[in-house]
C-alpha cells in the first residue's frame, strides 16, 4: 500500500456543516486525512515517487459508513443452526459477510454479539478483508432471555462443538458481574444486556422485562470502571426507561417507546440505534431465510411502530445512530435502512446517522465518521449528490465507486487508473 494518496477534484461533503465542499485535494499519509485543501493549492505530496493519485471529478467524497448493530456471525436467521456447525465455516462465513459490509461502503461495524476477539484480530491483522469491527462478545441474558436458545423442554443445547456463542446464560448480580467481566477480558468494546423480548427467542414474550435493576446496575457499574458502555436490545417504553434509568448509554430498537423514554433519553444524553429494516426484511422473508416459523408472528408486534418511534425521537433531538440487525441472507439489504429513515428524517441527519453520530457513539470521534484532518482515510465515493437523493446511497452497484478503509482501496468501480 503507497504512504501517501491524493485523492483530486473531489466534491466532499462536510458531514460537520452538512455542505458540499466541490474541487477539494484530499491528502492521505499512512492511513489517515494529513489535510483537505483547494485544487488551486500546489501540493507537493505529489512530487514523491510513492505517491498515488485518483481523480474523483464528478463524485462526491464522504467518510465511510458505520452500523451500529450488526451480527456478523448470523450467516442465518436461524441462530440454533449455528451451534451445530463447525466453528471453522462459522468463522468463514463471517469472514464473507464482513468483506460484502466493506463492499458496500460500511469501512467500521458494531457487532451486537457473536463476534469474538479472534475475529477482531483477524481483521486488524488483515487475515479477513472486512469493516473496523467492534465487539461486546457474548450477550448477557437471564435464564429464559433473548439470549436463551433452550426450547421449553430442553435443559441444554447440545452442540457438535465449541458454538457461535451470541449470549450467555447468567442470574444474579454476582453471576451478571463474573459475565461482564469475563467479556471484558476477552477484549469486549462494549457490554451487551438482553433486556427485553424478541423475535428470534424461542421462550419470551416480545413484552417482557429481562433483568432485575440490581443487575443492571451492575452491569453497567462493571462497564463503567472498564472505561466501557453497556448497549441493550430493548423494545417497549417500560424496559427502554428502565434501562435509562439504570445508565444503559446505547438503547438499541425501541420500536414501543414514549414521550417520556424521549425525555430520558435526552436527559441521560444516551443513544437510541434503531434498527428498522431488519422488521421489513423478516416479514417479507425471515422464514425463507431460516427464522423458525413458530416465531414468526412476533415479527407484526413491531413492525410498523419503529419508523413512528424515529419520528419522535428525531423531532425531539434524541442522539441516533445507524444500525440494521440483519440476519442471513437478509445482510444484503444493509442499506436499505437509508430510505426507510429517510421517510421521516431529512437525508444529512441519515447520513450523519451513520457517519459523524455513529463515530460519536463509538466513543472514536475526530478519528472515524468524518473527510477531516487526523481522521483514518475510511471513504466512500458516490456518483451523484445524497443530500438530494438518499437512494444513491442504497444502489452501490449503480452509484458506488470508492470505498477506502485506512487509505487502502478495496473497490474501485469506472475510475481513472491511478498515477503513480
Amino acid at each position: 500500500m503507497p504512504s501517501i494518496t491524493l485523492l483530486q477534484n473531489a466534491t466532499v461533503l462536510d458531514v460537520r456543516s452538512g455542505q458540499l465542499l466541490p474541487g477539494r485535494r484530499v491528502v492521505i499519509k499512512d492511513g489517515k486525512i494529513e489535510r483537505l485543501e483547494p485544487m488551486q493549492l500546489e501540493a507537493p505530496e505529489a512530487r514523491a515517487a510513492e505517491a498515488v493519485t485518483l481523480d474523483l471529478r464528478g463524485l462526491t467524497l464522504l467518510p465511510g459508513l458505520m452500523d451500529a448493530h450488526v451480527h456478523v456471525m448470523a450467516w442465518t436467521a436461524n441462530l440454533r443452526e449455528l451451534s451445530n456447525a463447525s466453528p471453522h465455516y462459522n468463522a468463514l462465513q463471517a469472514a464473507r459477510i464482513m468483506h460484502e459490509m466493506l463492499l458496500r461502503g460500511f469501512t467500521t461495524v458494531r457487532d451486537a454479539a457473536g463476534a469474538d476477539f479472534g475475529l477482531k484480530r483477524a481483521v486488524e491483522e488483515g487475515l479477513v478483508v472486512g469493516p473496523r469491527l467492534y465487539i461486546c462478545g457474548r450477550a448477557l441474558s437471564q435464564t429464559g432471555g433473548h439470549a436463551d436458545s433452550r426450547a421449553a423442554g430442553e435443559t441444554r443445547v447440545e452442540t457438535v462443538s465449541s458454538p457461535v456463542a451470541f449470549g450467555t446464560v447468567v442470574d444474579g448480580v454476582p453471576e451478571v458481574r463474573r459475565a461482564a467481566r469475563e467479556e471484558i477480558r476477552r477484549g469486549a468494546d462494549h457490554l451487551k444486556l438482553m433486556l427485553g423480548g424478541g423475535v428470534a427467542s424461542p421462550t419470551d414474550r416480545l413484552t417482557n422485562d429481562q433483568f432485575s435493576r440490581e443487575e443492571i446496575l451492575a452491569a453497567v457499574e462493571e462497564a463503567e470502571m472498564a472505561d466501557l458502555y453497556v448497549m441493550a436490545h430493548t423494545y417497549t417504553a417500560r424496559t427502554v426507561n428502565r434501562a435509562l434509568e439504570c445508565g444503559v448509554r446505547s438503547l438499541e430498537h425501541c420500536n414501543l417507546i414514549d414521550e417520556h423514554s424521549v425525555e430520558l433519553f435526552l436527559k441521560h444524553k444516551a443513544w437510541m440505534v434503531p434498527t428498522l429494516v431488519t422488521y421489513q426484511a423478516l416479514a417479507e422473508e425471515g422464514v425463507a431465510a431460516g427464522l423458525p416459523k413458530e416465531v414468526e408472528h412476533k415479527i407484526y408486534l413491531v413492525l410498523d411502530k419503529g419508523l413512528a418511534a424515529l419520528e419522535m425521537a428525531s423531532r425531539a433531538g434524541v442522539n441516533l445512530a445507524y444500525g440494521t440487525d440483519l440476519l442471513g441472507a437478509m445482510h444484503r439489504r444493509q442499506l436499505e435502512e437509508f430510505t426507510i429513515r429517510a421517510q421521516v428524517q431529512p437525508n444529512l441527519e441519515v447520513i450523519r446517522a451513520a457517519t459523524l453520530y455513529a463515530a460519536r457513539l463509538l466513543r472514536a470521534e475526530g478519528q472515524l465518521g468524518e473527510v477531516a484532518p487526523g481522521a483514518y482515510a475510511d471513504l466512500i465515493a458516490v456518483e451523484g449528490n445524497p443530500l438530494e437523493d438518499i437512494r444513491i446511497l442504497a444502489r452501490p452497484e449503480r452509484h458506488l465507486k470508492l470505498v477506502m478503509k485506512a487509505g487502502q482501496v478495496f473497490h474501485s468501480a469506472g475510475l481513472p487508473q491511478p498515477i503513480g
